[in-house]
């Protein structure tokens, strides 16, 4: 065959492939969809606390009748669950399992267009596509795929608006002290990216360390310094403004009920009479020492149930962490020149860098790094690419590592089967004049299948409480003169009897009766509840 002859031929299934990668950004969330879907319902312990609670109780007007039935989290804003819950209310099990893991696969096409703004040329046909399929391969991502949990998504805003800023074009310079153009992204794309990412904090506060990292980034733009300071200025303006957009309204009902928008955490700072003044917040993962903080990455990737319930490891951590001090100390050090790394690179590399420092200070819970995790093989790649040359080699230890990480990941809990979620409910006499104590989480979720007319209350199951609450639940209790019951949940085995009525008592009531054991299914799983009545002692 002469060289005239082979000209114009591809390889066997390359045509495939280049329709496959064209069309990855419509099969991907199709692809999240299926497996979400094929997982099962979702059944996670958050979701039988207050997941599926609180928008139940937003809708139909709870809030002056139940007492925290999913603990102190049934006052989180109820918005970011109303789609889940309609979708659970009005649609099938499958396909409700379906929309929501196709949802969070709007991730992939966010990240693929992020990935190729970032790449020099656009990182050619292919490597956009493998460096954001390995993002998605997370096994925080796909641990989450399709639950209630809100990581995967209000990822989308955080990657929204990363790409609303680095969608910028470059400017031409407009003094004569800049020489080049430089990368500045317009007010208005500004603007909208910090509505959007106060959209996302709005409905999952934890996104708060993504707005302040992007804030910070905005900072090391190119350009006269002003417009840097008025760039990041007007971004945090913006994620107020979103922040209002998602969660003023139920900031403003939290101010009006009990005298505290973010009731009832940092009740140190609002004082409200019906908690005790703590911040409440979930500390416990954080590192303890120095030490522990500087070798975070390498110690949480050996033994990832210090930051997580499940054994998520994802190996990317300890080779991002230890690749960017290298590049600090080369940059220090005068062996790399910052001017040599692409403005759009450097964005990303101290957003990473800050959200990362903020994260572990704050939170050091694996599912609040969704965002980071979803970034990890583009900031791989970035990092090494400006230590090391090799961009083939490189971008295949990337996908590597991630490929590695796939093995760990783990379940929050499903339910296969079709067969749709329901729940066995007692006859109540007087449900108008019942009362039904809850003494052990998770329990929220079964509230929705009573009838409307019963109040529960939580007592002693998580709830910070002050004698403002108790006082709160006393004039519950005495508005309904009974019958009183207690729900306990029995998710593995029988619930503990002896502790329920310990806990009872501390509250001057006794268990009366029967405690009679009730029916809960939702595809091939079959779980129960225990119904007691309750007398005063």
């Amino acid at each position: 065959m002469t060289a005239g002859q082979g000209e114009g031929r591809t390889l066997p299934g390359t045509a495939a492939w280049h329709a496959l990668v064209a069309g990855s950004p419509w099969l991907v969330p199709l692809l999240c969809g299926l497996l979400s879907m094929l997982a099962g319902q979702d059944l996670n312990w958050d979701l039988q606390n207050y997941h599926l609670y609180n928008p139940y109780a937003w809708l139909t007007g709870r809030l002056g009748i139940d007492q925290a039935p999913g603990q102190w989290q049934s006052y989180f804003n109820p918005a970011i669950d109303v789609p889940y819950y309609l979708a659970f209310t009005y649609l099938p099990g499958w396909l409700c399992s379906f929309l929501m893991g196709a949802l969070h696969g709007l991730n992939f096409p966010l990240l693929l267009v992020l990935v190729r703004r970032l790449l020099p040329d656009g990182g050619g046909a292919h490597l956009p596509f493998w460096l954001a399929a390995a993002g998605c391969a997370g096994p925080g991502f796909l641990s989450g795929l399709g639950n209630t949990m809100g990581d995967n998504l209000t990822a989308l805003f955080v990657l929204g608006a990363l790409l609303l800023v680095l969608g910028a074009p470059l400017r031409a310079p407009s003094r004569a002290s800049l020489s080049a153009p430089f990368f500045a992204p317009a007010t208005s794309q500004v603007l909208l990216a910090g509505l959007v990412m106060g959209a996302g904090t709005g409905l999952k506060p934890t996104n708060a360390v993504y707005a302040l990292a992007l804030c910070v980034a905005l900072l090391v733009l190119d350009g006269p310094p002003a417009r840097r300071l008025r760039a990041a200025f007007l971004f945090g303006v913006a994620v107020l403004a979103g922040i209002a957009l998602s969660a003023g309204h139920w900031y403003w009902t939290m101010w009006r009920e009990f005298g505290n928008p973010l009731f009832p955490q940092f009740n140190d700072v609002f004082g409200s009479a019906l908690a005790p003044p703590i911040g409440v917040g979930d500390t416990g993962w954080r590192p303890r020492t120095l030490m522990g903080k500087l070798a975070w990455p390498f110690l949480f990737t050996l033994d990832p149930r210090r930051v997580c319930e499940l054994p998520l490891r994802h190996l990317a951590w300890p080779v991002l962490y230890t690749a960017g001090i290298a590049l600090l100390v080369a940059l220090a050090a005068g062996r790399r020149r910052l001017a040599a790394i692409p403005r759009e690179a450097r964005l990303l590399m101290v957003f990473g860098a800050v959200a990362y420092l903020l994260w572990m200070n704050l939170f050091s819970i694996y599912r609040y790094l969704a965002p980071l995790e979803l970034l990890a093989p583009v900031l791989c790649w970035l990092v090494l690419a400006a230590l090391l040359p090799g961009r083939r080699v490189l971008a295949a230890w990337c996908v590597g590592l991630c490929a590695c990480s796939f093995v760990t990941v783990g379940n929050w809990g499903h339910a296969i089967g079709v067969k749709p979620l329901s729940v066995e409910v007692p006859a109540l006499p007087a449900p108008a004049r019942s009362i039904v104590y809850i003494v052990e989480a998770p329990a929220g979720w079964l509230v929705p299948f009573f009838p409307p007319e019963v109040a529960f209350v939580s007592l002693g199951a998580g709830f910070p409480e002050s004698p403002g609450w108790l006082r709160r639940a006393a004039a519950i209790r005495a508005s309904r003169p009974g019958p009183a019951y207690v729900m306990l949940p029995a998710l593995r085995g029988e619930p503990d009897l002896q502790r329920a009525a310990a806990t009872l008592q501390r509250y001057g009531l006794a268990l009366a009766g029967d405690c009679r054991p009730y029916r809960v299914s939702a595809g091939r799983a079959v779980l129960s509840y225990r119904f007691c009545g309750v007398q005063p002692r």
